[in-house]
């Protein structure tokens, strides 16, 4: 099937090259001339697990074309999936501009009937707006646009993994038609009898997803709802630590036991800087404002947007403590993403200490494995080092704040005779905290005894 992406964002571009893997033809549409013209080269604006080799493979066998006119792209497709972005303000409302332009840009350069399916997460209700816009900007009065919700549901580091083997695709429908195309895109993904991309790993065989067909009003409500619960969920597992903490408890134990609960599950019960990222504390705030737009009473979400709001000065203030003075103190900062496997910085706690510590008048030099020049571009005066054990050297403190495999396997007596001081800060939790204190650090963690 023919179809266009616009958009070539996180979402768009592995939602178009994971489309293109499966044998539909894919144009990818976005505004940003430098971007598409990295992409025409052969090369990903971004790191994101095993899609390199995806996007490859599909555009060497001219199954992926990349434009900024998505006039073009939408005339030639059957179907047009809307990944742009749909950023909030700082009180919640969801900024419309994108979405706004794009469909105005396809109504006028279109000559036949589409399908409109909106992949980018967005408040409930928005797919009707954007109907009633298809049919206002159009100046074609033979053309006529169906409009579907298709949530998306892919973590930055696993997105590749959580499309060709998500354990749900969620279809907001309301005509047979649309279904139709939906599940014939989706097809080779709910059978899972498409030729595996080695790239995974030898792929052993996955249960088929879920299919879940609803209307369009819940499928927008669920993507929001979903994000909303992951969110609480953390923020449990925070107020937990906060807990632990002065109990004298570990809330590794505390949570991994309220875990094995098969109603509860231990994903998203982790400790530690809290959620960041571009998608989350957003996603949690949008609903948030709806819920009040609504009327509906949501003490809970907001509840775990303050909880999560804290965990930064919490953890700074642990530093501070332990460190007395920062001014002219050398720190070293393991991590700068919002998280592991992504070089993604938007929204990172890693940064917000960075800036933080600075502030205080701390010397920082901070190492991430792929999160570096993104870093740089958005704070010049960063100073990186060139491996962990470099940002170590003659440190006052060393602070892990994303939770890389790399820091896990350190040989952590050389770091500690790198250092001037032994002192360790382990906001994700990463490291045991005996073999910390069996190897003389001052280690200090997040809602777990210090060492």
């Amino acid at each position: 099937m023919r179809i266009a992406v616009i958009g070539c964002g996180h979402v768009g571009l592995v939602t178009g090259i994971c489309l293109a893997s499966l044998g539909h033809h894919v144009t990818c549409v976005d505004q940003d001339a430098e971007r598409i013209s990295l992409l025409k080269q052969g090369r990903l604006p971004f790191y994101e697990s095993y899609l390199d080799g995806l996007f490859l493979r599909s555009y060497s066998a001219r199954a992926l074309e990349f434009t900024c006119d998505s006039g073009k792209g939408a005339r030639e497709a059957e179907v047009v999936f809307l990944c742009v972005g749909v950023p909030q303000f700082d009180n919640g409302d969801s900024d419309f501009m994108a979405l706004d332009s794009a469909a105005r840009q396809i109504a006028r350069a279109v000559d036949t009937s589409k399908l409109i399916v909106v992949r980018s997460t967005v408040p409930v209700q928005t797919a009707e707006q954007l109907s009633h816009l298809l049919s206002v900007y159009t100046q074609n009065p033979e053309v006529c646009f169906r409009v579907a919700s298709n949530p998306q549901f892919l973590r930055e580091g696993t997105a590749v993994e959580d499309f060709l083997h998500a354990d749900r695709i969620l279809l907001g429908v309301e005509d047979s038609a649309s279904e139709k195309s939906l599940q014939e895109i989706y097809a080779p993904v709910l059978e899972q009898n498409f030729r595996c991309p080695v790239h995974l790993e030898g792929c052993p065989p996955r249960k088929p997803p879920e299919l879940l067909l609803t209307n369009i009003r819940s499928a927008e409500l669920i993507k929001h709802a979903s994000n909303a619960f992951l969110a609480v969920k953390i923020s449990y597992a925070n107020a937990l630590a906060d807990l632990c903490e002065r109990l004298g408890a570990d809330v590794q134990e505390v949570t991994r036991a309220i875990g094995l609960d098969h109603r509860i599950r231990s994903s998203f019960l982790e400790a530690g800087l809290g959620f960041g990222g571009p998608r989350l504390p957003n996603n949690l705030r949008a609903f948030c404002r709806l819920t009040e737009r609504m009327g509906v009473e949501a003490g809970i979400l907001l509840a775990a947007e303050e909880v999560n709001r804290r965990r930064i000065d919490l953890f700074f203030d642990k530093v501070q403590r332990s460190l007395w003075v920062l001014k002219d103190k050398r720190i070293g900062l393991l991590g700068l993403s919002h998280k592991a496997d992504t070089d993604d910085i938007r929204g990172s706690p890693a940064i917000e200490l960075f800036k933080r510590f600075t502030t205080a008048g701390a010397e920082v030099r901070a190492y991430d494995p792929r999160a570096m020049s993104q870093a740089r571009s958005a704070y010049p005066a960063m100073i990186c080092g060139t491996d962990a054990l470099d940002v170590a050297e003659h440190a006052d403190a060393l602070v892990v704040a994303t939770d890389w495999e790399e820091f896990l396997s350190l040989d952590w007596k050389r770091v500690r005779d790198a250092m001037a001081r032994p002192a360790v800060f382990d906001g994700r939790n990463l490291l045991s905290p005996s073999r910390m204190k069996d190897l003389k650090f001052e280690y200090h963690s997040v809602g777990r005894p210090d060492s």
